[in-house]
């Protein structure tokens, strides 16, 4: 029987994060195996391909992965560019999956149910950290496997589980049918192919995600006359989805936010605040939406933009220590809760913060910030470097996290100012973390965030 370190390190999803993961992980001289739900790598960023990112391809590139394309003879893409979502998958994770050291190593139409331990449910302890996982995998056709792994990475993003349109964090009465009529959209649908020109359109959600569809469809009003543009908003001001402006270190971030504004001021669109959704009445090929407070809007498309989930169900049988909030790893949860803090930066972090009482399990990427908003690739590049050298025994090279991330200009926190301390805007307020014995807490990556 082979030993648990000649095992294979399984890393879930095939999106930045999850190929970055198994080029450290070569370089550390570990096996990995990436398994990918969709049929090609970068499956998510591809149904958001016509978005383009704020952040530079600078902040889109991870080193190792960068290493291993220049032996292919692959040419980098100008670092001050913003790319695509589909030039992130044409230039960059289809050659990077493309090469020699990868092209084997990476599974797609492998679709995780779940992830245990070898022979032991949850709640069974002695021998557990020695025993292997056990992932079991449903293939393309229906086929079911098992293989069995000495570490696993949770890389698989949260784009599949987008949260509802319901205030109380339940899906909002008649939404379930509204969805099913297709008056509910995707998280973020292409409008300008079709389907909204001359149409009313309402946009739920004050993150970038909302600001783009925003921004697109006042696009698409001002070449189709008819067409009406509504943004629904929780909050009672739009001031923090507006951002830093000019002081926005990524200018295209500072730039998305002063062109909402001024789509709000013009009246270019109709701005609904303290807006709580509570039910959806689904009335032919228009929706009526209601508020909490009473007001009802009727439109001919809703787009939910209100942010994500993680999918935790296929990790029910793992031992988790996670923010209570935002479902994220324990440590990380509060610097980036997004009701305490709003800062441009979250100090750098990897194997330390992102393990789990799981020994050898670790969430990374979009995953890995749970319900929290405002992920950057450039984080999860720098979570799964220190992973890789955690798992290879290096702890020193674990530890020496380093990132730095562009400010937003913005920052903004609830908590009292002796909670508080400095963390937002001055020094981080010191976290005391274990290592691995697991006492810690996409499109992938920016995905949904741009």
């Amino acid at each position: 029987m082979a030993s648990v370190e000649s095992l294979p390190v399984a890393v879930i999803g095939a999106g930045p994060v999850g190929l970055a993961a198994a080029a450290h992980l070569l370089e550390r001289g570990l096996e990995p195996l990436v398994l990918e739900a969709g049929p090609t790598v970068g499956s998510a960023i591809r149904k958001w391909g016509h978005i383009r990112l704020f952040s530079t391809w600078k902040y889109n590139l991870d080193p190792a992965s960068v290493r291993l394309l220049e032996r292919s003879g692959w040419e980098a893409p100008r670092p001050t560019a913003l790319p695509y979502g589909s030039q992130i998958v044409s230039d960059y994770l289809e050659p990077l999956a493309a090469t020699p050291e990868l092209k084997g190593r990476i599974r797609t139409g492998a679709r995780v149910l779940a992830v245990t331990r070898q022979g032991m449910d949850k709640g069974r302890s002695l021998g557990r950290d020695e025993a292997p996982f056990l992932l079991r995998i449903e293939h393309d056709g229906g086929e079911v496997t098992e293989l069995l792994a000495r570490a696993v990475i949770d890389a698989s993003g949260t784009w599949t589980t987008p949260a509802p349109l319901g205030s109380s964090g339940l899906p909002a009465l008649g939404e379930p049918e509204a969805r099913a009529a297709g008056l509910v959209t995707g998280p973020l649908p292409d409008v300008t192919a079709g389907g909204f020109a001359g149409r009313r359109t309402l946009v739920v959600g004050a993150g970038h995600s909302a600001a783009n569809m925003v921004l697109d469809l006042a696009r698409v009003a001002r070449a189709n006359p008819g067409t009406e543009v509504l943004w629904a908003i929780r909050g009672a001001s739009p001031e923090r989805a507006y951002g830093g402006g000019n002081a926005d270190e990524l200018p295209a971030r500072g730039q998305l936010g002063t062109r909402l504004r001024t789509a709000v001021d013009t009246g270019a669109v109709q701005l609904l605040t303290g807006f709580h959704t509570a039910s959806l009445e689904t009335r032919g090929n228009t929706l009526t939406v209601h508020a909490a407070d009473g007001r009802s809007v009727t439109v001919d498309r809703v787009i939910p933009a209100a942010g994500f989930r993680p999918d935790l169900s296929i990790l029910s049988e793992l031992r988790l220590d996670l923010d209570p909030a935002v479902e994220a790893p324990k440590a990380l949860g509060p610097l980036i809760d997004p009701d305490f803090h709003s800062c441009g930066t979250v100090p750098a972090h990897g194997a330390r913060i992102l393990a789990q009482p799981e020994k050898d399990f670790y969430l990374a990427g979009m995953k890995s910030y749970g319900r929290a908003p405002t992920f950057l690739m450039a984080t999860g590049y720098e979570q799964v470097r220190s992973v890789a050298a955690a798992l290879s025994g290096d702890t020193q090279a674990a530890d020496a996290v380093e990132l730095e991330l562009p400010e937003t200009g913005v920052c903004s926190t609830s908590l009292p100012a002796d909670a508080a301390g400095e963390a937002c805007c001055g020094s981080p307020v010191p976290v005391t973390i274990g290592f691995a014995t697991g006492v810690e807490h996409g499109r992938s990556g920016e995905s949904a965030r741009v």
